[in-house]
């Protein structure tokens, strides 16, 4: 099915490219900025599965989408700037942002190099338990468990289910159903419960994950020295804000800040919202970041920003840079605003 809906994207962004409906549509979506979304920043992996290889993009294409931005007389600004440019209400120029969202190592590793080639800032969100190296990075977790088994048996409901993944497709679509299943899930302790373990049947260390892939506070301290690192907030473990109590989740948004703040000695003002979508973040989390203190809080909803993103500043829309859409061609489809804009039934702002 996510397949299925990947060749629809990748035709409705060749259509788009092709018949030069992008330039037609520039002036209405373009806005006045771009927030740029993405999670790993890394070469490419030769695996044949590799379900989460939309988190992830090459050096190559971060450098490409930067080329392109600077040839196009758009400034690359800091969250910061961005904020300052949206409340003074300072439009005479098109900016964008690029914002990184876990705290992956490979951010330092891969991504900062490029950024240092454009001199362009950065922002990334950090998930205060990964850095701690407690945290669940659960779909990676998920991956791993079926890439080293050629079957899998988990109880669904009443049932017991046994799912095939004996190949590369057949492990796809059994990771697609497993994903859905646990993020359908009523509580953040379910996942871990279920991931805990099918991890422990299938021989995967889910606690080294973390440590293997996010930075440590150490790593993430001198990592923040960098002029051009600005780092964001991303909760204390990962979780759907929008299914914890009210409680809960204003201690995620504000402990995570505390604890980002106590660790690296200096001010967190923008946060990100895991998984940032609507069944995950909506009115009352966009209300809990703004009395939080947060200047910004990122959503994963489609959109430019536009004038009136300053009216809604914890609500901001971003583009995604997708792994599985990584071509030169769709670079000024997505600068145009005309993807975002099929993506989210041509609203401006999205915030309800």
């Amino acid at each position: 099915m996510k397949r299925f809906r990947n060749n629809i994207i990748r035709a409705g962004l060749e259509a788009l490219y092709f018949t030069g409906a992008h330039h037609l549509m520039r002036p209405l979506f373009a806005g006045v900025g771009a927030i740029f979304m993405l999670h790993h920043v890394r070469p490419r992996r030769d695996a044949d599965f590799q379900p989460n290889h939309h988190l992830e993009v090459t050096p190559g294409f971060l450098r490409m989408m930067l080329t392109h931005l600077r040839s196009h007389g758009i400034d690359i600004v800091s969250m910061d700037e961005a904020h300052q440019r949206l409340i003074d209400r300072n439009f005479s120029r098109r900016f964008a942002c690029f914002t990184l969202d876990d705290g992956y190592r490979d951010n330092r590793d891969f991504a900062l190099p490029v950024m240092r080639e454009f001199d362009a800032p950065m922002t990334v969100y950090v998930t205060s338990d990964f850095a701690g190296g407690t945290g669940l990075l659960w779909w990676a977790a998920l991956e791993r468990v079926i890439a080293g088994t050629s079957s899998i048996e988990v109880r669904i409901g009443d049932a017991t289910t046994r799912l095939d993944t004996s190949t590369a497709a057949a492990k796809q679509e059994a990771f697609e159903r497993l994903h859905d299943w646990l993020r359908s899930l009523p509580g953040e302790h379910d996942v871990a419960r279920e991931i805990s373990a099918l991890c422990l049947r299938h021989g995967v260390d889910e606690t080294a994950i973390c440590r293997e892939l996010c930075m440590s506070w150490d790593e993430l301290k001198q990592f923040s020295e960098e002029p051009l690192v600005t780092i964001g907030a991303h909760t204390i473990t990962h979780c759907n804000l929008a299914r914890q109590t009210g409680e809960i989740a204003a201690d995620e948004i504000a402990a995570s800040r505390a604890r980002i703040e106590s660790a690296l000695q200096r001010p967190v003002l923008h946060f990100a919202y895991p998984y940032g979508d609507k069944i995950a973040a909506g009115p009352r989390e966009f209300a809990l970041a703004r009395a939080s203190g947060f200047k910004t809080a990122v959503t994963t909803r489609p959109g430019m920003i536009f004038p009136e993103s300053a009216d809604h500043l914890t609500a901001l829309q971003r583009v995604s840079l997708n792994g599985n859409y990584q071509h030169s061609r769709f670079l000024p489809v997505l600068t145009s605003g005309a993807a975002t804009a099929f993506g989210n039934g041509f609203r401006r702002i999205d915030a309800a």
